[in-house]
């Protein structure tokens, strides 16, 4: 989704989305209205989701919104989801928080490599596979061994233990590839800090 969906409404101020933003919990939100929730908590926390409870550490601007640079007030709302991305996007997060956030990115992550037109660029794709040349053992050597009929605890031989291990492979695997996107969007969507 590039936006949020059409017949919905801020669940903050109860109307329509100004420059809306979705939540690493998938819930969308006015840039504004998000931002006066946090500032009504701790400035050291990421906010809650007022509908979920979870922490929201990382907020992605719609398409539309990202482009409204010229606007001042746009401008600023930007700016100061960048800050916050950057203040709590990067932070590193605990095993049940990141995997509450996997649907979230492989969903975005699948959509944009799957759209022509939104796809990743050119030069962050190129850093997702160096980070593959560099850690290969770590991602290679899972998708081997899911992908591989020769496991070490055989299907055949233990049953369900078998089938377990494979899932707990599987996760990890996609948690990598979960965190690899996450740098992404905060990178993007975060501010560059060089």
């Amino acid at each position: 989704m590039d936006g949020p969906p059409g017949n919905d409404f801020c669940s903050i101020c109860h109307g329509n989305f100004h420059i809306p933003h979705q939540a690493n919990c998938s819930h969308w939100y006015c840039g504004n209205c998000i931002l006066q929730v946090w500032n009504h908590g701790s400035a050291l926390q990421p906010c809650k989701c007022p509908l979920c409870r979870r922490q929201i550490t990382l907020l992605v601007p719609s398409q539309a919104s990202s482009q409204q640079v010229n606007d001042p007030e746009a401008s600023e709302i930007l700016k100061r989801i960048e800050g916050y991305n950057r203040f709590f996007g990067s932070h590193s997060t605990g095993l049940s928080q990141r995997v509450q956030d996997l649907p979230f990115l492989l969903r975005r992550l699948f959509r944009e490599l799957m759209d022509p037109q939104r796809s990743l660029p050119f030069v962050i794709k190129a850093r997702v596979y160096l980070a593959l040349l560099f850690f290969p053992t770590q991602l290679i050597s899972t998708a081997i061994y899911v992908l591989s009929p020769v496991d070490i605890i055989p299907e055949a031989l233990f049953g369900i233990l078998g089938l377990l291990d494979d899932f707990i492979i599987a996760l990890i695997f996609f948690l990598h590839v979960g965190t690899l996107y996450r740098a992404i969007l905060v990178r993007r969507y975060g501010g560059s800090s060089t």
